[in-house]
């Protein structure tokens, strides 16, 4: 099971939060991440925010970033939205 905890923040206070679970053992882990982000931000009714390069090493050191208004294309209302791997089938 690969699960990723989604997190929108704003004030150092929690607005809302999801977990993705995806059970396909077929698929490599990047298919894994950019779909769980997908569903995240369908979740969360949000565009899909742009990989920049922070978050890109932010995700390969630690298994997880921060999408912060860089991010989105349009304005958001929150902080950042946190992406974390909370589980990883190996």
């Amino acid at each position: 099971m690969f699960r990723i905890w989604g997190r929108l923040i704003k004030d150092n206070k929690l607005l809302r939060d999801t977990v993705i679970a995806i059970d396909d053992p077929s698929m490599r882990r990047t298919p894994k991440v950019y779909k769980a982000l997908e569903d995240i931000c369908y979740e969360f009714d949000l565009a899909v925010p742009i990989w920049l390069e922070s978050n890109k090493n932010d995700f390969i050191r630690h298994a997880g970033t921060r999408f912060t208004q860089d991010s989105f294309i349009e304005t958001v209302d929150f902080d950042y939205l946190d992406f974390r791997v909370i589980e990883e089938d190996y």
